[in-house]
């Protein structure tokens, strides 16, 4: 099958590009899988030096989200949204959300938005003007839905603690040496949690303002943000962008697990076999990661509130331990491991 060059193309459903001059959006949005349902996955809005770069990173995500959705046992297929800025640092305007959200409503219901970087709950509202599909909006207590962020930190930080278990023998992550990269609504939520708990953490983060203020909260450590994964940690929690663990990167670590909350963090399928092969434990991303998307697509989907939400998540630890009990068994490495549990899943 042609990847119409684009190594990443997976036998995508569709790829759809969009332009609307009035507004000056550009955005893509790629429908991986609509095999377990429609193609849920967030939106971002990030500046990307090229476009080819922008809808290499819309295929690779949205196959996550098709992976990542059908281990969480969602009803929902994978798709992205990317919608690109024009130089870093820019603010997506409400025209751009009001054409993103007719570009969601023209695929009549294969692709349901919601938020992830450079989005929120407010942006949503306004896309939500546009278009039925979309989820992540703001709701009244105790019900399933609003912001993702705080229940992918959740699903991390008992992901992280599955991995101590595994991979140090540890029940109690007291002392446990964690270095955190990326200290946003994900990696500092995570950061709340193991500190809670006893964690010694190192945070980064680009905006270094950011580390700072929340090692000042936590009485952590702070590291330059090229410097955090390789600190002596037991523990490195990439919670940022992705393609961080890679040929030049990948034999700097010195922890002993990696397990964070980012997306797409091995920069190439060879990169999760350099992981195992260095006897690093790796929880794979959209395993750990999927918190966010069972709170907001049990939201679009109508099926429960936030107790029934916090019960899927609670199940993380035991969808990572699966993954590791083969990749023990069969010699395979985890991130393997997980891709082909995910690919029967959904019919690949």
């Amino acid at each position: 099958m042609a990847d119409w060059g684009f190594p990443d193309f997976d036998g995508h459903e569709g790829v759809h590009l969009f332009s609307d001059p009035a507004s000056g959006l550009q955005a893509v949005i790629a429908v991986h899988s609509t095999h377990l349902g429609p193609a849920a996955g967030g939106a971002r809005f990030w500046h990307y030096a090229t476009p080819d770069r922008a809808i290499t990173d819309a295929l690779r995500l949205s196959r996550g989200m098709s992976y990542k959705n059908a281990m969480a046992g969602l009803t929902l297929g994978g798709g992205k949204g990317v919608v690109l800025a024009a130089n870093p640092g820019d603010t997506i305007t409400t025209a751009q959300l009001e054409a993103f959200g007719r570009a969601v409503e023209s695929l009549g219901g294969r692709y349901v938005t919601a938020e992830d970087v450079g989005m929120s709950e407010e942006r949503m509202k306004v896309i939500a003007g546009q278009t039925r599909y979309v989820s992540g909006l703001p709701v009244a207590s105790g019900a399933a839905g609003g912001d993702p962020g705080p229940y992918t930190a959740h699903g991390v930080y008992l992901g992280v603690k599955a991995a101590a278990k595994r991979g140090l023998g540890t029940d109690d992550v007291k002392g446990v040496r964690v270095a955190i990269q990326g200290v946003g609504s994900v990696g500092g939520g995570l950061a709340r949690l193991l500190a809670r708990d006893g964690a010694i953490l190192t945070l980064a983060d680009v905006n270094e303002g950011r580390a700072q203020a929340l090692a000042g909260e936590l009485g952590a450590g702070v590291v330059a943000a090229e410097q955090i994964l390789f600190e002596d940690a037991d523990i490195v929690s990439p919670n940022a962008l992705g393609a961080v663990l890679h040929e030049g990167s990948i034999p700097q670590l010195k922890a002993k697990i990696v397990a964070g909350g980012a997306n797409n963090q091995l920069a190439t399928r060879a990169d999760g076999r350099r992981v195992h092969e260095a006897g690093i434990l790796y929880a794979p991303d959209y395993v750990i990661n999927a918190g966010g998307i069972i709170n907001v697509g049990l939201e679009y989907l109508g099926q429960g509130d936030e107790a029934e939400v916090m019960a899927r998540i609670a199940k993380i630890p035991e969808r990572l331990e699966q993954v590791w009990s083969e990749s023990a068994a069969n010699g395979h490495p985890a991130s393997d491991v997980a891709d082909e549990i995910a690919q029967r899943l959904i019919g690949r």
